[in-house]
């Protein structure tokens, strides 16, 4: 707006001021603030054909990642005015998208490498990852349910560049890409806490802005305490888990973000947090277990794929200093598996892993014999397992075969997918 009254009123030369799109807040005393969605504005100029871009220097690099786009990053109106004025050149920012991109996508802060013990929750955790399965933790304080959900993302597939660019718009929207970065080279990991309201996890407000669940898109969304968040929230969920984007509808227009993420979720077996530990005894009483979990809505639990009970570790496995897997040896067994998941899935469009299968494809790449078909009934049977147990049973064991680079499920991955509905049985918290 400064630059259109300065050419309007001839104190610059507005030949070249059409060639060029600029946004910015600018401050009194001629400075430029920073704005959100520099990387969405970049991309809407090159698709319009405009030459260049100025904008404020601390969001110059994240509008650098769209190509053939010059990109000019300024600190004050006045090198703005010189160089329509003809007495300055404004230095073009240049990102080597690739190189930055691929040098960077397997730096992470955590590693399971740190993670002593709990070797069963490991594997279930692979599993997850290898086949995008949500997840829900159970186990008492302490057991490490927080720390084992923080390293997810180092062992799912990295980034692609598609993804990266899609993930690092939504961020720059919400004004969430810090100066020095041009583009987001590792999953997200978002961990609201339990007040949270309704708009800010799914999007929302007067000006429609992506939640948390948007913020997740192609990482992880780690709901820790889940029993504890209002129902209303975890309610409004269920739609974006099923469809992996969100629509946020106002009187004049509607908005679509994505919203494709990993749900991982965490929570205490009861109020008390010590129901089925190990050596301390569980204060509730009578009913008090089963009114707890009945907080998470049956429609919630239906999209979890994979119970998990976690254990306290004990001491003698906190102070072994023997090695344990480190992230990188479990990514490259998820990698494997999610390659031939999307081999499977290449004719089915918005399908790209296991947990995304319909019960139709269920029915068409999950082929049991006799005595896997047996195996299942009897399970389903004796362990009291409710019928949505079926299908997210069958989902989990095609991932465990494509983990063995197996071609049909057999009994031992269905046997193994059997016992990650703990929640399902009749018996939990009775």
């Amino acid at each position: 707006m400064a630059i259109g009254i300065l050419a309007a009123s001839d104190l610059i030369k507005s030949e070249k001021v059409s060639n060029y799109i600029m946004m910015g807040e600018l401050s009194l005393d001629g400075n430029l603030q920073p704005i959100k969605g520099a990387l969405s504005i970049a991309i809407k100029a090159r698709q319009e054909g405009i030459e260049g871009f100025i904008l404020p220097l601390e969001n110059a690099r994240e509008a650098a990642v769209v190509d053939t786009l010059k990109v000019y990053g300024v600190e004050t109106l006045s090198e703005v005015i010189d160089f329509f004025n003809g007495k300055t050149e404004l230095k073009q920012v240049i990102v080597n998208t690739r190189e930055e991109f691929f040098t960077k996508v397997n730096e992470c802060d955590e590693d399971f490498s740190d993670v002593k013990g709990q070797e069963n929750v490991k594997r279930a955790l692979e599993i997850a990852a290898a086949g995008g399965h949500n997840v829900i933790m159970i186990g008492p304080p302490g057991a490490g349910k927080t720390m084992l959900a923080k390293r997810i993302p180092t062992i799912l597939p990295p980034f692609t560049l598609r993804e990266a660019l899609e993930t690092t718009k939504i961020h720059s929207v919400v004004g969430k890409i810090d100066r020095n970065t041009s583009l987001m080279t590792q999953r997200p990991f978002r961990s609201p806490h339990h007040t949270i309201s309704d708009v800010a996890l799914v999007g929302g407000g007067a000006f429609p802005q992506p939640g948390e669940i948007s913020l997740a898109h192609n990482g992880v969304l780690f709901l820790d305490e889940l029993p504890e968040f209002k129902r209303q929230v975890l309610e409004v969920m269920r739609q974006p888990l099923e469809d992996r984007t969100i629509t946020i509808s106002r009187a004049k227009f509607s908005v679509e973000f994505p919203a494709s993420f990993m749900l991982v979720t965490s929570m205490n077996p009861c109020p008390c947090g010590y129901y089925n530990h190990p050596t301390k005894e569980c204060v509730c009483g009578p009913g008090i277990v089963a009114k707890y979990l009945n907080k998470i809505s049956g429609p919630l639990l239906d999209r979890i794929d994979i119970h998990l009970e976690v254990v306290p570790v004990p001491f003698k496995k906190l102070s072994e200093h023997s090695a344990t897997e480190p992230s990188l040896d479990i990514r490259l067994r998820v990698i494997k598996a999610r390659e031939i998941q999307s081999h499977r899935f290449s004719g089915n469009d918005g399908v790209f892993c296991n947990a995304q299968m319909s019960s139709k494809m269920i029915r068409q790449y999950v082929d049991l014999d006799e005595t896997s078909s047996n195996l299942l009934k009897n399970a389903m049977e004796r362990l009291g397992l409710s019928a949505r147990a079926y299908d997210r049973i069958l989902k989990v064991s095609r991932t465990i075969a494509d983990l063995e680079q197996c071609k049909n499920v057999e009994s031992h991955h269905l046997s193994e997918a059997i016992q990650y509905r703990s929640l399902d049985r009749e018996s939990w918290g009775g």
